[in-house]
């Protein structure tokens, strides 16, 4: 089985994302960030704004649109109300990456099996897989970017720049700016061409650098024009959000130098291997190939000082040095791979023990777990259980064999299996029922109700509404719906307590709309996705 995998690199990684999330991932509820990015891409098919893009017909500036596009062209296709259709797009862009992973490992003159390693850990990556549901924008943003950098990487290392290679990067970088701004020139970009830089030594003379920076240029300056034309076409808003999203930069989110400098564990499955990696002093001896190793490993670290730099910090923005990373834990792996039936000491021996046969374990003993959600596992729902935990003990009993027989090839491709278990049949789980107020707002898209909105409405309200949901709230007070009945959706504010609405309607308490499913002593439970309903009738 690992022979064919191998022998059929790019289709193997792309049918791992395929089969682990395309068929599941619906499972999981749709986020805040996506929300915003799938009412655009509802607003463009309905109101047809696609440049001047909007969010419950508002102006909607502070992404740029090509990630919306890419979503409203399969929402045109499949159903904008079909979030796995939705979903197809982020998870394309998921495979993306562990495919320029892989090419950019063979560009480093790795063998196919460690190149091939290298894809599977960054599509196995926690944090990759999260920030497609997280913050969509980011998955397309460096999926752009690292196809890039792959025919820069051709590029600088043949010393000449042909018309296709050329072409492809400029398309490449300017999809990366389209997607969102210019986030991953500054992290994946810069960090790279100072770790190639470092690590690599480019060759090539004056005029062919020259020929690259102009391409860099022409890719920056066509993916920029969006924001020209919106400057131009809404100057007064665009003006606005540029203000507020670059005062975040420095006020918002304010974090310690240090923040990131836990980064490893972003990784997730490969938080052991990912720190042992980054001890370059023992790993230096150790590696098939010590200037690849280099490369990665500065390309690693000098994307985590950038990001460090600025002052808003938080956990999402860590996805992108996940990649480099993936790379630089591929290099202990391999090692391991190569050289675990002969190695002695117990300090190598041990991480990796614990690392393997931490999973194993898991997986053996995962069936336990059914004894806390016992009350919510009925008819499919355990089928699915009872299923999941079989595939998991074999899998695990499978790891600690090939742990026994030191074949870590085959207990690295157990851990592949682990993650496809839990995603293609154990993602449903979390549909589980933790409370019993669920009640999507939903249930109202086919009632034809005049339904507006005063405080906030959280934006997966509206998107699962399945239309605008307009403010009565404006600069100057209230606007007044020139209907006489009307419905209105409210988080904490009583209508009755606003003067100019209870002089002039009857109020009547219709309903609870709860979006939560984690129940409500939990931590997963979100207030702002709890909104009552009222009708208010002309007096």
């Amino acid at each position: 089985m690992i022979k064919l995998i191998e022998k059929y690199p790019i289709a193997s990684l792309l049918l791992f994302v395929i089969v682990m999330l395309g068929f599941t991932i619906d499972a999981i509820p749709v986020s805040i960030m996506e929300a915003r990015n799938f009412i655009s891409a509802r607003e463009m098919l309905t109101d047809n704004h696609w440049i001047l893009t909007t969010m419950n017909g508002e102006a909607r500036y502070e992404k740029p649109p090509l990630p919306t596009w890419i979503t409203a062209f399969f929402g045109m296709i499949f159903g904008i109300k079909s979030v796995l259709a939705l979903r197809w797009p982020a998870l394309l862009f998921l495979a993306s990456i562990g495919i320029s992973t892989y090419l950019i490992s063979k560009q480093l003159e790795l063998t196919k099996s460690h190149s091939l390693i290298n894809g599977f850990i960054v599509l196995s990556s926690f944090y990759v897989i999260g920030i497609t549901i997280e913050a969509p924008w980011d998955i397309y943003t460096h999926g752009f970017m690292l196809m890039g950098l792959f025919q820069l990487f051709i590029m600088l290392k043949r010393q000449k720049t042909s018309v296709l290679n050329s072409l492809l990067f400029v398309l490449f970088i300017a999809g990366s700016v389209l997607s969102k701004g210019p986030v991953s020139l500054y992290v994946l970009f810069l960090s790279f061409a100072i770790a190639y830089a470092i690590a690599l030594k480019p060759k090539g003379n004056l005029l062919h650098f020259l020929k690259l920076l102009s391409l860099l240029i022409f890719g920056i300056v066509l993916g920029g024009w969006w924001y020209m034309h919106v400057r131009i076409a809404d100057p007064e808003t665009f003006a606005a959000i540029a203000a507020k999203e670059t005062s975040n930069w420095s006020s918002y989110n304010v974090r310690p130098f240090y923040y990131y400098w836990s980064f490893f564990v972003q990784s997730g499955l490969w938080t052991i291997p990912a720190f042992i990696s980054l001890l370059y002093p023992y790993l230096k001896s150790r590696v098939s190939n010590l200037k690849a190793y280099r490369f990665s490993f500065f390309w690693t670290i000098i994307a985590i000082i950038l990001l460090s730099i600025i002052p808003e910090k938080k956990s999402r923005y860590l996805m992108p040095v996940l990649i480099p990373l993936a790379i630089n834990i591929g290099f202990y792996i391999e090692y391991v791979i190569r050289e675990f039936k002969t190695l002695k000491d117990k300090r190598e021996t041990f991480p990796v023990y614990f690392q393997f046969g931490l999973i194993g374990l898991i997986g053996i003993l995962f069936w336990i777990s059914g004894f806390f959600i016992g009350p919510f596992l009925t008819g499919t729902i355990l089928l699915r259980f009872i299923v999941l935990s079989c595939f998991l003990m074999v899998i695990g009993l499978i790891i600690f064999k090939n742990l026994k027989t030191k074949t870590i090839q085959s207990a690295f491709y157990g851990l592949l299996a682990f993650m496809l278990s839990l995603g293609f049949i154990g993602l449903p789980l979390v549909e589980i029922q933790g409370q019993s107020d669920y009640k999507p707002i939903s249930e109202l898209q086919n009632q034809n109700l005049n339904l507006y909105h005063i405080e906030y409405v959280a934006p997966e309200m509206i998107y699962n509404y399945g239309d605008k949901i307009p403010s009565l709230t404006n600069e100057e007070g209230y606007t007044i719906p020139i209907e006489t009945s009307f419905h209105l959706l409210t988080r904490t504010t009583q209508p009755d307590t606003i003067d100019v609405l209870s002089k002039l309607y009857k109020m009547e308490f219709i309903d609870t709309y709860d979006l939560n499913r984690a129940s409500k002593d939990s931590r997963g439970y979100n207030k702002r996705l709890v909104n009552q309903l009222y009708k208010l009738t002309l007096k």
